[in-house]
Protein backbone atom coordinates (compact mmCIF):
# COMPACT_ATOMS: atom_id res chain seq x y z
CA UNK A 1 0.00 0.00 0.00
CA UNK A 2 3.07 2.46 -0.57
CA UNK A 3 4.31 2.54 -4.00
CA UNK A 4 2.66 3.88 -7.29
CA UNK A 5 2.04 0.45 -9.03
CA UNK A 6 -0.33 0.52 -11.87
CA UNK A 7 -3.72 -1.25 -11.03
CA UNK A 8 -4.18 -5.21 -12.36
CA UNK A 9 -6.16 -5.10 -15.18
CA UNK A 10 -9.96 -5.38 -14.48
CA UNK A 11 -9.96 -8.89 -16.51
CA UNK A 12 -7.77 -10.33 -13.51
CA UNK A 13 -11.37 -9.36 -11.22
CA UNK A 14 -13.27 -12.72 -11.89
CA UNK A 15 -11.32 -16.12 -12.65
CA UNK A 16 -12.80 -19.13 -12.90
CA UNK A 17 -11.06 -22.35 -11.21
CA UNK A 18 -10.70 -24.02 -14.10
CA UNK A 19 -9.35 -20.91 -16.58
CA UNK A 20 -6.87 -19.96 -13.58
CA UNK A 21 -3.89 -20.85 -15.38
CA UNK A 22 -4.29 -19.28 -18.25
CA UNK A 23 -5.48 -16.02 -16.81
CA UNK A 24 -2.51 -15.95 -14.69
CA UNK A 25 -0.38 -16.47 -18.18
CA UNK A 26 -1.58 -13.12 -19.49
CA UNK A 27 -1.35 -11.31 -15.70
CA UNK A 28 1.54 -8.56 -14.88
CA UNK A 29 3.15 -10.85 -12.31
CA UNK A 30 5.92 -8.06 -10.69
CA UNK A 31 8.59 -10.59 -8.90
CA UNK A 32 10.26 -9.80 -5.63
CA UNK A 33 7.93 -6.56 -5.15
CA UNK A 34 7.63 -6.48 -0.57
CA UNK A 35 4.66 -3.58 -1.68
CA UNK A 36 1.67 -2.58 -3.87
CA UNK A 37 -0.84 -0.38 -3.98
CA UNK A 38 -4.09 -0.79 -6.49
CA UNK A 39 -7.52 -2.21 -7.17
CA UNK A 40 -7.69 -6.45 -7.37
CA UNK A 41 -4.20 -7.09 -6.28
CA UNK A 42 -3.35 -10.72 -5.31
CA UNK A 43 0.34 -12.01 -4.19
CA UNK A 44 1.95 -15.20 -4.02
CA UNK A 45 4.70 -16.45 -2.31
CA UNK A 46 7.76 -19.46 -3.10
CA UNK A 47 9.42 -20.99 -0.50
CA UNK A 48 12.49 -23.55 -1.32
CA UNK A 49 11.61 -26.61 1.30
CA UNK A 50 12.89 -29.79 1.93
CA UNK A 51 10.67 -33.03 1.55
CA UNK A 52 8.10 -32.48 4.45
CA UNK A 53 9.64 -29.61 5.56
CA UNK A 54 6.31 -27.33 7.43
CA UNK A 55 6.54 -23.18 6.40
CA UNK A 56 5.10 -21.07 9.02
CA UNK A 57 3.44 -17.57 7.56
CA UNK A 58 1.67 -15.11 9.76
CA UNK A 59 -0.17 -12.01 8.23
CA UNK A 60 -1.00 -8.87 9.98
CA UNK A 61 -4.18 -7.03 8.44
CA UNK A 62 -5.58 -3.54 8.23
CA UNK A 63 -7.75 -1.38 6.47
CA UNK A 64 -5.64 1.46 7.18
CA UNK A 65 -2.02 1.34 6.06
CA UNK A 66 1.10 -0.66 6.38
CA UNK A 67 1.77 0.68 9.63
CA UNK A 68 -1.36 -0.31 11.11
CA UNK A 69 -0.82 -3.92 9.81
CA UNK A 70 2.42 -4.32 11.35
CA UNK A 71 0.95 -2.80 14.59
CA UNK A 72 -1.91 -5.42 14.37
CA UNK A 73 0.54 -8.53 13.55
CA UNK A 74 2.77 -7.55 16.54
CA UNK A 75 0.05 -6.90 18.85
CA UNK A 76 -1.68 -9.93 17.85
CA UNK A 77 0.87 -12.76 17.01
CA UNK A 78 4.02 -10.88 18.79
CA UNK A 79 6.06 -14.47 17.67
CA UNK A 80 6.62 -17.99 16.10
CA UNK A 81 4.90 -20.36 17.79
CA UNK A 82 2.42 -21.88 16.33
CA UNK A 83 0.54 -24.22 19.03
CA UNK A 84 0.72 -21.40 21.19
CA UNK A 85 -1.61 -18.76 18.66
CA UNK A 86 -3.42 -22.10 18.26
CA UNK A 87 -4.20 -22.35 22.08
CA UNK A 88 -4.55 -18.84 22.34
CA UNK A 89 -7.10 -18.76 19.75
CA UNK A 90 -9.53 -21.63 21.56
CA UNK A 91 -8.87 -19.78 25.33
CA UNK A 92 -10.41 -16.58 23.78
CA UNK A 93 -13.82 -18.30 21.84
CA UNK A 94 -14.08 -20.35 24.98
CA UNK A 95 -13.98 -17.09 27.13
CA UNK A 96 -16.58 -15.67 24.63
CA UNK A 97 -18.64 -18.84 24.87
CA UNK A 98 -18.52 -19.46 28.37
CA UNK A 99 -21.02 -15.84 28.68
CA UNK A 100 -23.53 -18.72 28.41
CA UNK A 101 -23.54 -22.18 30.10
CA UNK A 102 -25.74 -24.76 29.57
CA UNK A 103 -26.14 -27.92 31.30
CA UNK A 104 -28.65 -30.93 30.36
CA UNK A 105 -30.37 -31.73 27.27
CA UNK A 106 -28.37 -34.02 24.67
CA UNK A 107 -25.05 -33.65 23.34
CA UNK A 108 -25.97 -32.38 19.92
CA UNK A 109 -28.08 -30.05 21.31
CA UNK A 110 -25.06 -28.62 23.10
CA UNK A 111 -22.66 -28.93 19.83
CA UNK A 112 -25.53 -26.51 18.11
CA UNK A 113 -26.12 -24.47 20.79
CA UNK A 114 -22.15 -23.41 20.98
CA UNK A 115 -21.67 -23.60 17.12
CA UNK A 116 -24.42 -21.01 16.94
CA UNK A 117 -23.28 -18.52 20.20
CA UNK A 118 -20.04 -18.66 18.19
CA UNK A 119 -21.54 -17.84 14.66
CA UNK A 120 -23.69 -14.93 16.42
CA UNK A 121 -20.22 -13.26 17.64
CA UNK A 122 -18.34 -12.99 14.17
CA UNK A 123 -19.91 -9.89 13.05
CA UNK A 124 -20.05 -6.90 13.36
CA UNK A 125 -16.84 -7.35 13.40
CA UNK A 126 -13.71 -5.02 14.36
CA UNK A 127 -12.48 -2.80 11.30
CA UNK A 128 -10.41 -0.47 13.21
CA UNK A 129 -6.92 -0.84 13.98
CA UNK A 130 -5.14 -1.75 17.64
CA UNK A 131 -4.56 1.91 17.81
CA UNK A 132 -8.40 2.71 17.20
CA UNK A 133 -7.44 4.16 13.38
CA UNK A 134 -9.74 3.19 10.86
CA UNK A 135 -11.03 4.26 7.73
CA UNK A 136 -14.34 6.27 8.15
CA UNK A 137 -17.30 7.32 5.27
CA UNK A 138 -15.61 10.13 3.99
CA UNK A 139 -12.57 7.80 3.08
CA UNK A 140 -10.10 9.54 5.64
CA UNK A 141 -8.15 8.13 8.92
CA UNK A 142 -10.15 8.44 12.25
CA UNK A 143 -9.40 7.65 15.59
CA UNK A 144 -11.87 5.71 17.99
CA UNK A 145 -11.14 6.45 21.88
CA UNK A 146 -13.47 4.67 23.61
CA UNK A 147 -15.35 2.08 21.59
CA UNK A 148 -14.14 -0.30 18.72
CA UNK A 149 -15.42 0.62 15.01
CA UNK A 150 -17.03 -2.02 13.34
CA UNK A 151 -18.71 -3.30 10.31
CA UNK A 152 -21.18 -5.87 8.31
CA UNK A 153 -24.19 -5.08 9.79
CA UNK A 154 -27.03 -7.08 8.16
CA UNK A 155 -29.94 -5.08 9.78
CA UNK A 156 -32.52 -6.56 8.32
CA UNK A 157 -31.86 -9.96 9.33
CA UNK A 158 -29.61 -9.07 13.10
CA UNK A 159 -32.06 -6.47 14.53
CA UNK A 160 -34.63 -9.09 15.20
CA UNK A 161 -32.53 -11.70 17.34
CA UNK A 162 -29.00 -11.41 17.09
CA UNK A 163 -29.07 -7.99 18.97
CA UNK A 164 -31.42 -8.22 21.24
CA UNK A 165 -29.36 -11.72 22.42
CA UNK A 166 -26.28 -9.17 22.51
CA UNK A 167 -28.20 -6.80 24.33
CA UNK A 168 -27.88 -9.57 27.26
CA UNK A 169 -24.91 -10.92 26.94
CA UNK A 170 -22.43 -8.44 24.78
CA UNK A 171 -23.40 -5.10 25.52
CA UNK A 172 -20.37 -3.48 24.84
CA UNK A 173 -20.73 -4.78 21.22
CA UNK A 174 -23.74 -3.16 20.94
CA UNK A 175 -22.35 -0.04 21.88
CA UNK A 176 -19.68 -0.31 19.62
CA UNK A 177 -22.05 -0.55 16.91
CA UNK A 178 -24.06 1.95 17.30
CA UNK A 179 -20.97 4.00 17.32
CA UNK A 180 -19.99 3.29 14.39
CA UNK A 181 -23.30 3.35 12.88
CA UNK A 182 -23.16 7.20 13.89
CA UNK A 183 -20.13 7.62 13.10
CA UNK A 184 -21.00 6.67 9.72
CA UNK A 185 -23.54 8.51 9.21
CA UNK A 186 -22.00 11.78 9.96
CA UNK A 187 -18.80 11.13 7.97
CA UNK A 188 -21.12 10.32 5.22
CA UNK A 189 -22.57 13.45 5.26
CA UNK A 190 -25.84 11.73 4.96
CA UNK A 191 -26.79 11.84 8.62
CA UNK A 192 -29.06 9.19 8.54
CA UNK A 193 -28.50 5.37 9.04
CA UNK A 194 -27.74 2.70 6.58
CA UNK A 195 -29.56 -0.69 6.76
CA UNK A 196 -27.17 -3.16 5.67
CA UNK A 197 -23.36 -1.93 6.04
CA UNK A 198 -20.58 -3.16 4.96
CA UNK A 199 -17.05 -1.39 5.01
CA UNK A 200 -18.22 2.03 5.00
CA UNK A 201 -20.89 1.18 2.11
CA UNK A 202 -24.45 2.20 2.35
CA UNK A 203 -25.28 -1.09 0.49
CA UNK A 204 -29.23 -0.24 0.37
CA UNK A 205 -29.50 -4.10 0.62
CA UNK A 206 -33.23 -5.49 2.17
CA UNK A 207 -35.95 -3.18 3.34
CA UNK A 208 -37.32 -1.60 6.14
CA UNK A 209 -34.96 1.09 9.01
CA UNK A 210 -33.06 -1.56 11.04
CA UNK A 211 -30.95 0.66 12.97
CA UNK A 212 -33.35 2.49 14.67
CA UNK A 213 -34.47 -0.61 15.82
CA UNK A 214 -31.44 -1.50 17.52
CA UNK A 215 -30.75 1.71 18.60
CA UNK A 216 -33.71 2.50 20.61
CA UNK A 217 -33.89 -1.20 21.86
CA UNK A 218 -30.15 -0.63 22.96
CA UNK A 219 -31.35 2.85 24.47
CA UNK A 220 -34.51 1.53 26.37
CA UNK A 221 -31.95 -1.76 27.81
CA UNK A 222 -29.53 0.78 29.36
CA UNK A 223 -27.17 0.90 26.49
CA UNK A 224 -25.99 4.73 26.16
CA UNK A 225 -22.35 5.23 25.66
CA UNK A 226 -22.41 7.22 22.75
CA UNK A 227 -24.12 10.64 21.26
CA UNK A 228 -27.69 10.36 22.12
CA UNK A 229 -28.86 13.40 21.02
CA UNK A 230 -27.02 12.21 17.14
CA UNK A 231 -29.01 9.02 17.41
CA UNK A 232 -32.02 10.33 17.93
CA UNK A 233 -31.55 12.95 15.20
CA UNK A 234 -29.85 10.58 12.75
CA UNK A 235 -32.94 7.62 13.75
CA UNK A 236 -35.45 10.67 12.95
CA UNK A 237 -33.58 11.58 9.82
CA UNK A 238 -33.53 7.54 8.48
CA UNK A 239 -37.27 7.08 9.12
CA UNK A 240 -38.19 10.58 7.49
CA UNK A 241 -35.79 9.52 4.39
CA UNK A 242 -37.30 6.04 3.94
CA UNK A 243 -40.45 5.53 5.06
CA UNK A 244 -44.16 5.20 4.11
CA UNK A 245 -44.06 9.26 3.23
CA UNK A 246 -47.45 11.09 2.10
CA UNK A 247 -48.98 7.92 0.66
CA UNK A 248 -49.24 6.10 4.54
CA UNK A 249 -48.09 2.92 3.14
CA UNK A 250 -45.02 1.94 0.76
CA UNK A 251 -46.33 1.71 -3.15
CA UNK A 252 -46.62 -1.73 -4.58
CA UNK A 253 -45.32 -3.10 -1.43
CA UNK A 254 -46.46 -4.94 1.78
CA UNK A 255 -42.76 -5.65 3.47
CA UNK A 256 -41.90 -2.08 3.29
CA UNK A 257 -45.01 -0.96 4.71
CA UNK A 258 -45.08 -2.74 7.96
CA UNK A 259 -41.32 -2.72 8.43
CA UNK A 260 -41.52 1.19 7.78
CA UNK A 261 -44.31 1.31 10.58
CA UNK A 262 -42.94 -0.92 12.84
CA UNK A 263 -39.88 1.47 12.97
CA UNK A 264 -41.97 4.73 13.01
CA UNK A 265 -42.86 2.63 16.58
CA UNK A 266 -39.70 2.47 17.13
CA UNK A 267 -38.74 6.34 17.04
CA UNK A 268 -42.02 7.17 18.74
CA UNK A 269 -40.76 4.79 21.64
CA UNK A 270 -37.01 6.43 21.57
CA UNK A 271 -38.66 9.94 21.44
CA UNK A 272 -41.04 9.33 24.68
CA UNK A 273 -38.33 8.22 26.46
CA UNK A 274 -36.55 11.69 25.65
CA UNK A 275 -39.30 13.72 27.06
CA UNK A 276 -40.03 14.52 23.14
CA UNK A 277 -44.18 14.04 23.48
CA UNK A 278 -45.32 15.58 20.20
CA UNK A 279 -42.59 14.01 18.20
CA UNK A 280 -43.93 10.77 19.76
CA UNK A 281 -47.36 10.73 19.10
CA UNK A 282 -46.89 11.77 15.79
CA UNK A 283 -44.90 8.48 14.73
CA UNK A 284 -47.20 6.93 16.85
CA UNK A 285 -49.27 7.62 14.56
CA UNK A 286 -47.54 6.44 11.71
CA UNK A 287 -46.63 3.74 12.98
CA UNK A 288 -50.38 2.28 12.49
CA UNK A 289 -50.30 2.91 9.05
CA UNK A 290 -50.26 -0.88 8.20
CA UNK A 291 -53.91 -0.62 8.76
CA UNK A 292 -53.74 1.15 5.00
CA UNK A 293 -53.06 -1.59 3.01
CA UNK A 294 -55.77 -3.84 5.24
CA UNK A 295 -57.89 -5.39 2.58
CA UNK A 296 -61.45 -6.26 3.84
CA UNK A 297 -62.50 -8.60 0.38
CA UNK A 298 -59.21 -10.69 0.62
CA UNK A 299 -59.05 -10.38 4.92
CA UNK A 300 -55.36 -9.67 4.53
CA UNK A 301 -52.82 -7.48 3.73
CA UNK A 302 -53.06 -6.44 0.43
CA UNK A 303 -50.23 -4.10 -1.82
CA UNK A 304 -51.43 -1.17 -3.42
CA UNK A 305 -50.32 1.64 -6.02
CA UNK A 306 -49.52 5.28 -5.92
CA UNK A 307 -53.31 5.84 -6.94
CA UNK A 308 -54.70 3.21 -4.02
CA UNK A 309 -55.90 0.78 -6.48
CA UNK A 310 -55.30 -2.92 -5.31
CA UNK A 311 -53.14 -4.98 -7.17
CA UNK A 312 -53.71 -8.40 -8.61
CA UNK A 313 -54.51 -10.98 -5.92
CA UNK A 314 -53.49 -14.78 -6.23
CA UNK A 315 -53.85 -15.68 -2.58
CA UNK A 316 -52.28 -15.25 0.66
CA UNK A 317 -49.65 -17.83 0.63
CA UNK A 318 -48.75 -17.38 -3.38
CA UNK A 319 -45.03 -15.40 -3.37
CA UNK A 320 -44.54 -12.02 -4.20
CA UNK A 321 -47.27 -9.72 -4.74
CA UNK A 322 -45.46 -6.72 -3.03
CA UNK A 323 -43.35 -9.17 -0.13
CA UNK A 324 -39.88 -9.80 -0.08
CA UNK A 325 -38.54 -13.18 0.24
CA UNK A 326 -41.71 -13.91 1.32
CA UNK A 327 -45.46 -14.25 0.89
CA UNK A 328 -48.74 -12.00 2.10
CA UNK A 329 -49.08 -14.99 4.73
CA UNK A 330 -45.68 -14.54 6.25
CA UNK A 331 -44.88 -11.29 6.06
CA UNK A 332 -48.30 -10.37 7.20
CA UNK A 333 -47.88 -11.57 10.63
CA UNK A 334 -45.19 -8.88 10.99
CA UNK A 335 -46.73 -5.82 13.66
CA UNK A 336 -44.50 -6.76 16.43
CA UNK A 337 -45.79 -2.87 17.87
CA UNK A 338 -49.46 -3.38 18.05
CA UNK A 339 -50.62 -6.80 17.87
CA UNK A 340 -54.01 -5.82 19.44
CA UNK A 341 -54.67 -3.56 16.21
CA UNK A 342 -53.50 -6.24 13.95
CA UNK A 343 -56.33 -8.74 15.51
CA UNK A 344 -59.10 -6.03 15.44
CA UNK A 345 -58.27 -5.99 11.58
CA UNK A 346 -58.26 -9.77 11.28
CA UNK A 347 -61.95 -9.89 12.92
CA UNK A 348 -60.98 -11.09 16.30
CA UNK A 349 -58.52 -12.87 18.58
CA UNK A 350 -60.55 -15.97 17.93
CA UNK A 351 -59.49 -15.25 13.93
CA UNK A 352 -56.22 -14.35 15.26
CA UNK A 353 -55.41 -17.74 16.72
CA UNK A 354 -57.24 -19.82 13.84
CA UNK A 355 -55.01 -18.01 11.60
CA UNK A 356 -51.97 -18.44 13.51
CA UNK A 357 -52.41 -22.28 14.09
CA UNK A 358 -53.05 -22.43 10.41
CA UNK A 359 -50.40 -21.38 9.55
CA UNK A 360 -47.81 -23.74 11.51
CA UNK A 361 -49.97 -26.84 10.86
CA UNK A 362 -49.73 -26.45 7.50
CA UNK A 363 -45.84 -26.29 7.70
CA UNK A 364 -43.37 -28.79 6.59
CA UNK A 365 -41.70 -30.98 9.29
CA UNK A 366 -38.35 -29.33 8.90
CA UNK A 367 -39.53 -25.77 8.53
CA UNK A 368 -37.46 -25.73 5.10
CA UNK A 369 -38.77 -23.26 2.20
CA UNK A 370 -42.66 -22.94 2.17
CA UNK A 371 -45.55 -21.07 1.89
CA UNK A 372 -46.36 -21.08 5.62
CA UNK A 373 -43.82 -21.05 8.49
CA UNK A 374 -40.79 -21.00 6.48
CA UNK A 375 -37.99 -20.76 9.44
CA UNK A 376 -35.08 -19.98 6.65
CA UNK A 377 -35.85 -16.39 6.29
CA UNK A 378 -36.32 -13.44 8.94
CA UNK A 379 -40.04 -12.12 8.39
CA UNK A 380 -41.47 -14.79 10.68
CA UNK A 381 -38.70 -15.31 13.52
CA UNK A 382 -41.28 -13.74 15.85
CA UNK A 383 -44.34 -15.55 15.12
CA UNK A 384 -43.66 -18.73 17.22
CA UNK A 385 -43.90 -16.17 20.00
CA UNK A 386 -47.31 -15.03 19.18
CA UNK A 387 -49.34 -17.84 20.82
CA UNK A 388 -48.32 -16.51 24.13
CA UNK A 389 -50.34 -13.31 24.10
CA UNK A 390 -53.25 -15.10 22.92
CA UNK A 391 -53.84 -17.35 25.83
CA UNK A 392 -52.13 -20.05 24.01
CA UNK A 393 -48.75 -20.05 25.59
CA UNK A 394 -48.24 -24.30 25.22
CA UNK A 395 -48.22 -23.40 21.49
CA UNK A 396 -45.14 -21.37 21.92
CA UNK A 397 -43.44 -24.11 23.76
CA UNK A 398 -44.42 -26.73 21.27
CA UNK A 399 -43.43 -25.12 18.34
CA UNK A 400 -40.02 -23.40 19.03
CA UNK A 401 -39.12 -27.16 20.93
CA UNK A 402 -40.21 -28.59 17.09
CA UNK A 403 -37.88 -26.01 15.25
CA UNK A 404 -35.23 -26.61 17.88
CA UNK A 405 -34.85 -29.92 17.02
CA UNK A 406 -35.82 -30.12 13.40
CA UNK A 407 -34.57 -26.67 11.77
CA UNK A 408 -31.08 -27.48 13.32
CA UNK A 409 -28.30 -29.95 13.23
CA UNK A 410 -24.75 -30.39 13.40
CA UNK A 411 -24.25 -31.53 9.99
CA UNK A 412 -23.19 -29.62 6.72
CA UNK A 413 -27.07 -28.79 6.48
CA UNK A 414 -27.04 -27.89 10.25
CA UNK A 415 -28.71 -24.43 9.36
CA UNK A 416 -32.31 -24.89 7.76
CA UNK A 417 -31.30 -21.92 5.66
CA UNK A 418 -28.91 -18.54 5.15
CA UNK A 419 -27.09 -18.23 8.59
CA UNK A 420 -27.47 -14.35 7.77
CA UNK A 421 -24.85 -12.66 9.76
CA UNK A 422 -25.28 -14.34 13.02
CA UNK A 423 -29.70 -14.11 12.83
CA UNK A 424 -30.31 -17.65 12.61
CA UNK A 425 -27.82 -18.76 15.48
CA UNK A 426 -29.38 -16.22 17.49
CA UNK A 427 -32.90 -17.11 17.28
CA UNK A 428 -31.59 -20.93 18.12
CA UNK A 429 -29.61 -19.17 20.91
CA UNK A 430 -32.45 -17.37 22.71
CA UNK A 431 -35.37 -19.93 21.94
CA UNK A 432 -32.88 -22.60 23.63
CA UNK A 433 -32.68 -20.73 26.59
CA UNK A 434 -36.46 -20.14 27.07
CA UNK A 435 -36.75 -16.31 25.45
CA UNK A 436 -37.09 -14.81 22.26
CA UNK A 437 -38.65 -11.05 21.99
CA UNK A 438 -41.48 -10.33 19.74
CA UNK A 439 -41.27 -6.50 19.71
CA UNK A 440 -37.55 -5.67 20.49
CA UNK A 441 -37.44 -1.63 21.67
CA UNK A 442 -39.97 -2.97 24.59
CA UNK A 443 -37.48 -4.64 26.81
CA UNK A 444 -40.14 -7.80 26.61
CA UNK A 445 -39.11 -11.59 26.09
CA UNK A 446 -41.87 -13.85 25.63
CA UNK A 447 -40.72 -16.86 28.19
CA UNK A 448 -40.70 -20.47 26.00
CA UNK A 449 -40.03 -24.34 26.52
CA UNK A 450 -35.69 -24.10 27.12
CA UNK A 451 -33.88 -27.29 25.29
CA UNK A 452 -31.59 -27.44 28.64
CA UNK A 453 -32.46 -27.74 32.30
CA UNK A 454 -30.17 -25.25 33.44
CA UNK A 455 -28.86 -21.92 31.43
CA UNK A 456 -26.51 -19.50 33.48
CA UNK A 457 -25.72 -16.43 31.86
CA UNK A 458 -23.24 -13.99 33.18
CA UNK A 459 -23.72 -10.46 33.04
CA UNK A 460 -21.54 -7.75 32.25
CA UNK A 461 -21.47 -5.48 35.20
CA UNK A 462 -19.93 -2.21 33.37
CA UNK A 463 -23.75 -2.07 31.98
CA UNK A 464 -25.92 -4.18 34.54
CA UNK A 465 -25.99 -4.22 38.29
CA UNK A 466 -26.67 -8.66 38.04
CA UNK A 467 -23.82 -10.94 38.23
CA UNK A 468 -25.58 -13.77 36.88
CA UNK A 469 -29.24 -14.69 35.67
CA UNK A 470 -29.96 -18.36 35.49
CA UNK A 471 -33.08 -20.18 34.04
CA UNK A 472 -33.66 -23.88 35.21
CA UNK A 473 -36.03 -26.10 33.84
CA UNK A 474 -37.19 -28.59 36.53
CA UNK A 475 -37.78 -32.19 34.94
CA UNK A 476 -37.61 -31.25 31.26
CA UNK A 477 -37.05 -33.70 28.62
CA UNK A 478 -38.21 -34.34 24.76
CA UNK A 479 -41.40 -35.30 26.27
CA UNK A 480 -41.57 -32.80 29.30
CA UNK A 481 -41.50 -29.96 26.79
CA UNK A 482 -44.93 -27.59 28.22
CA UNK A 483 -44.48 -25.06 31.01
CA UNK A 484 -46.62 -26.10 34.25
CA UNK A 485 -44.96 -23.15 36.71
CA UNK A 486 -43.22 -20.22 36.13
CA UNK A 487 -41.25 -18.80 39.38
CA UNK A 488 -39.16 -15.55 39.59
CA UNK A 489 -36.64 -15.25 42.33
CA UNK A 490 -38.96 -17.03 44.63
CA UNK A 491 -42.06 -15.79 43.24
CA UNK A 492 -44.70 -17.47 41.22
CA UNK A 493 -45.45 -15.28 37.71
CA UNK A 494 -48.93 -15.18 36.47
CA UNK A 495 -47.49 -13.90 32.90
CA UNK A 496 -45.71 -15.92 30.16
CA UNK A 497 -43.16 -12.95 29.45
CA UNK A 498 -40.15 -11.83 31.43
CA UNK A 499 -38.75 -8.15 31.13
CA UNK A 500 -34.97 -7.17 30.40
CA UNK A 501 -34.20 -5.94 33.58
CA UNK A 502 -35.54 -8.55 35.38
CA UNK A 503 -33.12 -10.88 33.68
CA UNK A 504 -29.81 -8.02 34.00
CA UNK A 505 -30.69 -7.49 37.85
CA UNK A 506 -29.48 -10.86 38.20
CA UNK A 507 -31.90 -13.67 39.95
CA UNK A 508 -33.75 -17.25 38.99
CA UNK A 509 -36.14 -18.34 37.02
CA UNK A 510 -37.39 -21.76 37.34
CA UNK A 511 -39.54 -23.31 35.50
CA UNK A 512 -41.26 -26.62 35.52
CA UNK A 513 -41.87 -28.87 32.89
CA UNK A 514 -44.59 -31.69 32.07
CA UNK A 515 -45.54 -33.80 29.64
CA UNK A 516 -49.34 -31.80 28.96
CA UNK A 517 -50.08 -28.70 28.30
CA UNK A 518 -51.79 -25.63 30.41
CA UNK A 519 -53.97 -24.39 27.91
CA UNK A 520 -55.55 -21.20 28.34
CA UNK A 521 -53.49 -18.82 30.60
CA UNK A 522 -53.49 -15.57 29.39
CA UNK A 523 -51.37 -12.73 30.15
CA UNK A 524 -52.45 -9.75 32.57
CA UNK A 525 -52.69 -6.55 31.08
CA UNK A 526 -49.53 -4.49 31.78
Amino acid sequence: MAADIPDVPRKMRFIKRDNYQDAIKDAPVTKGARKMQGKHLGFYMDFETATDEEVLVKSGISFVNIEGAKANLENDIPDWDFDKVHQQARELWNKAVEKVIVKGGTEEAKIIFYTALYHSMIDPRTFSDINGNYIGADKQVHQATDFTYRTIFSGWDVFRSQFPLQTIINPELVNDEINSLLQMGELSGREYLPRWELLNSYSGCMIGNPAVSVINDAYQKGIRNYNIDQAFEYSKNTVDNTGNGELGYSHKNISKTLEYAYTDWALGTFAESLGKEDIAQTYFEKSKQYKNIWNDEVKWFRAKDSLGTWLEWKGKTVHGQGCIESNPFQQGWFVPHDIEGLKALMGGEQVFKDELISFFEKAPEDFLWNNYYNHPNEPVHHVPFMFNVVGLPHLTQKWTRKICANAYGTGPYGLCGNEDVGQMSAWYILAAMGIHPICPGDNRYEITSPVFNEIIIDLDQDYYDGKQFKIIAKDNSSENIYIQKIVLNGKELSRTYILHEEITNGGILELTMGSKPIIGRKEPEQ
